[in-house]
């Protein structure tokens, strides 16, 4: 009876355990779904070489892209040491060194199975352009020296050039746009969706050397010359986009100071509209005309001997100084026609909202004109500005250096003879400028639209999916594999014993 009632036993336990391993069988098929694994991520790294400083920028996107473009972000920057790349005229290998400790941080953040892969680039602008108009073999050494050294590095080194005025432009109407989710919008389930409306921002930049503008017009681009196309998550964009190399703040501010000189006896003290009443210097007659912007301005008989120096005094005078602004511009070259800022430069009417970030911002945010919403309040505000006396306004700011309080009446009526003599903005769409530094906390510059559109020609790698199943059957068919296991010991033991 004993050896029927372990033989029992070991029957229901066969049959127990065959049915455990049917059940743990057919719920290992059931619930079956495809999942993506995270994708991997592609790096980029830019130098941006502006006219006093260098940044290193590093940027992530995932290998699976959106219509063909990168979700890029921001990933580290680093600030290169020293001044300007183009001031090492003279010791261009220096400026090929003074990027290395950048690079070696750039090593410890890239992992190391990226590195190889990783697009290295360098875009140099305002100080190498100009460095470019009096000393191209100098400027050339340069970009030799700096691409030296990032060549020295594990990555895919994209060369090192200077940007046109147009690319520039255009990369910051990019980042701008970009930053302010115009082509893209990430939606409620978690996907990249394009805005079912867009509204496309142009740009205003203002830096030392140079203004530019991009925006999109309303009208066709009659002059292609001024055209910048380019195609981000499969949508084509066309904008009007020109840079105005020696018209930035200060070969503006140098221009007004020589204007204020012209036709003057320079014997005696030269009286200026945009310096605040009461101020006086003395400045020597080669700061006038040792830019590549003002030297072509010298009169034929200050060319031999410019060793002397000129007394100015400020009168701080609204009008006048707007009314010296204007003179920069060759207005005249444009004739009749509205669709012309100077020297006969063709720009078609402004259209739709601007960004106007940089010296625009930093400018209009020290005399409270940011937040001014009629065209009425700017000129008022600006106007009591620049009627303070020199030393109430010393008294005012103690912190701020001299040389920059004195010039923001000047910079301030340049801002405004820019965007509406120049530009062409009116009272009517006064409103559409938007003064900022940044966009979702982020400086506003050419590099993130420069990788944006770098991403379009690496290319993407498909989403790797694998085959999982869903937890709730999961469970299940791990519980009856156990309970399978369990009951096969046990028969084990059973049968051992017999």
């Amino acid at each position: 009876m004993l050896i029927d009632s372990k033989q029992n036993t070991l029957i229901c336990l066969v049959v127990s355990t065959v049915f455990s391993m049917i059940l743990a069988l057919i719920l290992s098929l059931v619930g079956i779904i495809n999942v993506s694994l995270p994708p991997k991520m592609k790096y980029g790294m830019v130098f941006e070489a502006g006219s006093s400083f260098t940044e290193l920028v590093i940027y992530r996107w995932p290998t699976e892209k959106e219509n063909d473009t990168g979700v890029v972000s921001q990933v580290h920057l680093c600030k290169v040491g020293g001044p300007g790349i183009s001031s090492y005229a003279n010791e261009p290998r220096k400026a090929g060194m003074s990027l290395s400790k950048c690079l070696d941080e750039a090593m410890t953040i890239i992992p190391s199975e990226n590195q190889r892969e990783t697009s290295a680039s360098l875009g140099a602008t305002d100080g190498m352009m100009l460095l470019r108009l009096y000393s191209p073999d100098a400027a050339q050494r340069i970009l030799e020296e700096v691409s030296r050294t990032i060549e020295r590095y594990p990555v895919k080194f994209m060369g090192a050039r200077i940007l046109t005025g147009l690319e520039e432009g255009a990369y910051n109407w990019i980042t701008v746009n970009y930053l302010l989710h115009s082509f893209m919008s990430y939606s409620f389930n978690g996907v990249w969706v394009r805005p079912a409306t867009t509204n496309m921002y142009g740009t205003l930049d203002l830096s030392d050397t140079t203004t530019r503008i991009s925006f999109i017009p309303n009208v066709d681009i009659e002059d292609k010359r001024e055209e910048a196309t380019f195609r981000l998550y499969g949508v084509n964009y066309t904008t009007y986009t020109h840079s105005y190399l020696c018209y930035g703040e200060q070969p503006a501010l140098n221009k007004l100071l020589l204007l204020a000189t012209a036709g003057k006896n320079l014997a005696n003290a030269i009286s200026h509209p945009c310096y605040p009443d009461g101020y006086r210097e003395r400045v020597p007659l080669t700061s006038l005309y040792d830019s590549p912007c003002t030297q072509h301005l010298a009169p034929s008989s200050y060319r031999l001997d410019l060793r002397g120096n000129i007394t100015v005094v400020g009168s701080g005078d609204t009008l006048d100084c707007r009314s010296l602004t204007k003179r920069i511009f060759n207005f005249s070259a444009c004739g009749k026609t509205q669709s012309c800022t100077f020297d006969g430069v063709y720009q078609p009417p402004v259209s739709g909202k601007f960004l106007a970030f940089s010296v625009f911002y930093d400018t209009f945010h020290f005399l409270n004109l940011t937040s001014a919403r009629t065209l009425q309040e700017v000129y008022d505000k600006l106007k009591e500005f620049c009627s303070n006396k020199w030393d109430q306004l010393r008294a005012q700011y103690p912190k701020e250096r001299q040389d920059v309080l004195r010039d923001y009446c000047g910079s301030g009526n340049y801002i405004l003879t820019l965007l509406l003599d120049v530009y062409k903005f009116t009272e009517d769409n006064w409103s559409n400028i938007i003064f900022q530094k940044q966009v979702d906390k982020t400086n506003i510059g050419w590099t993130l639209g420069y990788m944006l559109n770098l991403t379009n020609m690496i290319p993407a790698e498909a989403a790797v999916n694998v085959h999982g199943q869903e937890y709730r059957f999961w469970r299940a068919a791990i519980f009856f594999i156990v309970l399978a296991l369990s009951l096969s010991v046990i028969m084990l033991i059973i049968y051992m014993r017999c």
